[in-house]
């Protein structure tokens, strides 16, 4: 309690409730119209909202950045490169990535469908023509299996927004990476350095 509060005489807010509840209740208010009084009161009074400093979050060093990008190579987990190519190239976001079906992908026009994305709305997404035989292959093994998405588990199962992020999770451990890494910010890091057709990376 800081000086200021301890030299104004303050009625208990409880007390303080029970009086304002004398004044409202025959109005019978429902949570939002008390939420709209209580915002007025506050405006009246020059009461400011103190808001909690944001946390900045984690931004990995160059050198954790190559270090996961050898971690997803030294994986060898075909399907894992697949996937963390789509979303660099593409910047789809995961909730995308696991909709996406075999018959979204068109390889000729080197683009990719997304339905029901960001403002429920369709549309395609391009990615690089070095890209496409990758890609290819991995549609190719995925009917092979007879699956149906263009990601999915051996037992025919789509992945989920959480295992895709677990799965970089995983990738980011190996790499010594302390802070998580979200998809959309990890498009960004990896960019830079060349994640994909590298030879010399490989």
């Amino acid at each position: 309690m800081t000086d200021t509060q301890q030299s104004i005489r303050r009625t208990p807010a409880r007390r303080k409730a029970r009086q304002l509840a004398k004044h409202l209740r025959a109005e019978r208010p429902d949570y939002a119209y008390l939420k709209q009084v209580f915002r007025h009161l506050r405006e009246e009074l020059g009461v400011e909202v103190q808001r909690a400093p944001k946390k900045l979050p984690h931004v990995p060093t160059e050198q954790e950045i190559r270090s996961f990008y050898q971690a997803v190579w030294h994986g060898r987990r075909g399907q894992d490169v697949v996937m963390i190519k789509t979303l660099l190239y593409t910047g789809v976001r995961v909730s995308e990535l696991v909709r996406i079906r075999l018959g979204d992908v068109d390889l000729d026009g080197c683009r990719i469908r997304i339905e029901q994305g960001k403002g429920k709305k369709d549309r395609y997404v391009p990615f690089p023509a070095t890209f496409k035989e990758t890609l290819a292959l991995h549609i190719d093994a995925q009917q092979h299996a007879s699956a149906s998405h263009l990601f999915e588990f051996s037992w025919k199962k789509p992945y989920s927004d959480r295992g895709v992020r677990k799965i970089l999770a995983r990738y980011a451990t190996t790499a010594g990476i302390e802070g998580p890494i979200s998809p959309h910010r990890l498009r960004h890091f990896l960019i830079p350095i060349h994640l994909a057709e590298n030879p010399k990376n490989r």
